[in-house]
């Protein structure tokens, strides 16, 4: 059974830090381009940063470079996202998606999405 689960949201102060964690099972994450996208209230979900599996590029929403990182541990099938110096508009629910091939942002594109998991920066 192909599953994604996020973990690692919560309560943070702006300028603090959260480390996301995007598990896999039931496939081999490694094989996949993954995103994170995040979702803020009352907006429309967007890409926030995208780990292609092609070419182990890494691409970012412009508001987040310098700030967020991306990784992926492949003995242990997971993808990260580490957010440093995390500010209010980073609230949202993340969700980490899954898709073949090149790095993409359309949400279309992607496969297999978790759940989401709640980031509540405040100021």
């Amino acid at each position: 059974q192909v599953q994604l689960v996020e973990s690692g949201g919560g309560l943070v102060q702006a300028g603090g830090s959260l480390r996301l964690t995007c598990a896999a099972s039931g496939f081999i994450l490694s094989h996949y381009t993954v995103t994170w996208f995040r979702q803020a209230p009352g907006k429309e979900r967007e890409g926030v940063s995208c780990l292609s599996t092609t070419d182990d590029r890494e691409f970012y929403k412009a508001s987040v470079k310098g700030r967020f990182t991306i990784s992926r541990d492949n003995t242990k099938n997971m993808v990260y996202l580490r957010m440093n110096s995390l500010k209010p508009e980073d609230t949202g629910v993340y969700f980490c998606a899954t898709k073949r091939g090149t790095a993409s942002w359309l949400q279309s594109d992607y496969d297999s999405w978790g759940q989401g998991t709640q980031v509540t920066v405040s100021s």
